[in-house]
């Protein structure tokens, strides 16, 4: 107990050398009374009292002698076999996915030739043809005739030496006749180059159709990888979860041969602090309304740790649990970032560390080869993008701007979560002016506030002695030192 404070102590500046707001235990012991009615009547109530409540952690361990322990191994075992399953078929799918890849790159070059022979650029239509012709002649004649193609007779015994070059310039059978070259020459040529004519139609044709199909063959298999991937994230994620936290594992509380269960849970309410409301109540400043969009959002923030200790006894088809249930309420003023920040560093740590494996199993393998994908599937080429753009003449000035939004949007999401963590950090350590100040001790002395109502108002819920005067100095907001403040406690010193 305590991981989440020592992770806020460690990211968060204001708390590394100071306390939670307030702080207040609560330890049940019952081994006939099941344990989970704590839980959710705690959650209930931070529910209502709070805009956002979330689990922060939820780590278990069972000792190997229990019933409990073998039930959720086997539980475990069964979602890593289904999830293995799954995948298989995902990694089959996808060497399928490299593969059309790499032929529709393929074609793609060979229609590229197409497209330049089509072109009305006089010098792109003469190489495009030229590499038509280059690779009739290496690929088709040479294939069908062997001796008799155009290669062999220019270079073997017969000595056509000028065949190939012939062909090379003539665009036509009937410019076969313009050109300055013996009979049988003309003979062999005029066929070659109506052939050659019939092949780049038909082959054009062909090439197309059958790129337009491995396309869209290409699309559905995309789909059908990704929705394979949804299918083995939740056995991968289940599977995780019913492994065993290996801190909890070492504790003293769980012998081998005894029938124990040992439980770690953390919920953390958070309430945005409203400037302006908090001036209508008279609450903050009437000038901090002014200052407020340069401000920093600060939150009253309440955690709840709870540790179970508890003894699992099976009824029907699932166990319940009786036993010692201990739980620790905290108070904390935090900003939007600080949050974030505490988040990314609990990733960080074991307890998530195995679920972003999940992720990288499940996403990383399409990202890899995503752009390549994106390129063959635009049924847009660039020109025709930039044609579209030319037809208005107000994009070329918003596109400045939408291109530095999509850019940074597009950056913080390709972020990973350690670059996410230095910019998060660098923020946080920026220093807090006077009215940042005093938001944080009001939003510190409201989270210890909210945590100690949840405490008091569960303890007279259940019958047990609540506090006779809940006032404390520590719900009062202190007032920040200003910076004159500081200069004259300086001068006095010295």
């Amino acid at each position: 107990m305590g991981e989440i404070d020592d992770i806020i102590k460690k990211v968060v500046p204001y708390y590394k050398k100071r306390k939670a707001s307030s702080e207040y235990e609560i330890t049940y012991d019952s081994s006939t009374e099941q344990l989970e009615p704590v839980y959710f009547w705690i959650l209930d109530f931070m529910e209502k009292m709070f805009r956002k409540t979330e689990k922060l952690t939820d780590n278990f361990a069972s000792s190997p002698g229990s019933g409990h322990f073998s039930e959720l191994q086997g539980k475990a075992s069964q979602m890593q076999q289904e999830a293995s399953r799954v995948l298989g078929t995902v990694n089959n799918i996808l060497k399928g996915i490299i593969n059309l890849i790499y032929d529709l790159k393929e074609f793609k070059l060979r229609l590229s030739h197409y497209d330049a022979a089509n072109s009305k650029d006089k010098i792109t239509k003469e190489s495009g043809i030229l590499a038509l012709k280059q690779i009739w002649m290496d690929k088709v004649d040479l294939a069908q005739r062997g001796q008799g193609s155009l290669n062999a007779l220019s270079s073997g015994n017969l000595q056509f030496v000028t065949l190939r070059d012939a062909f090379m310039i003539v665009d036509s059978p009937e410019k076969v006749d313009e050109l300055d070259l013996n009979d049988r020459v003309k003979r062999i040529l005029k066929p070659r180059i109506q052939e050659f004519l019939e092949w780049r139609k038909r082959s054009e044709q062909e090439l197309r159709k059958r790129y337009e199909i491995e396309k869209i063959y290409l699309k559905s298999q995309v789909n059908a990888l990704k929705l394979n991937t949804r299918w083995a994230r939740p056995y991968l994620i289940a599977a995780e979860k019913l492994r065993q936290n290996e801190s909890i594992s070492s504790r003293p509380d769980l012998v081998t041969a005894f029938n124990t269960i040992f439980l770690q849970l953390t919920l953390m309410g958070i309430d945005p602090i409203n400037v302006k409301d908090e001036v209508m109540d008279k609450k903050l400043p009437r000038d901090f309304v002014k200052m407020e969009k340069n401000l920093r959002k600060y939150n009253a923030v309440s955690v709840i740790d709870f540790e179970y200790r508890g003894i699992p006894s099976k009824a029907g088809q699932h166990y319940t649990f009786g036993g010692r249930v201990n739980v620790k309420f905290r108070g904390y003023g935090l900003t939007d970032k600080e949050i974030e920040l505490v988040k990314l560093e609990l990733n960080k740590s074991n307890m998530q560390a195995a679920l972003s494996l999940v992720d990288g199993m499940t996403k990383d393998s399409l990202e890899q080869i995503q752009v390549d994908i994106d390129e063959i599937l635009s049924d847009k080429s660039q020109e025709q993008k930039n044609k579209e753009e030319d037809l208005n003449p107000f994009s070329a000035i918003f596109s400045i701007f939408k291109s530095e939004t999509k850019e940074e949007k597009k950056k913080e999401e390709d972020m990973s979560d350690e670059e996410k963590y230095k910019k998060i950090e660098k923020e946080v350590k920026k220093s807090e002016n006077y009215a940042e100040q005093y938001i944080r001790n009001y939003s510190a002395a409201q989270g210890g506030s909210k945590a100690f109502t949840v405490y008091d108002v569960y303890k007279k819920g259940h019958g047990m002695p609540g506090f006779p005067f809940p006032y404390s100095e520590e719900f009062e907001t202190k007032l920040p030192i200003s910076a004159a403040e500081k200069w004259f406690l300086n001068k006095k010193q010295t």
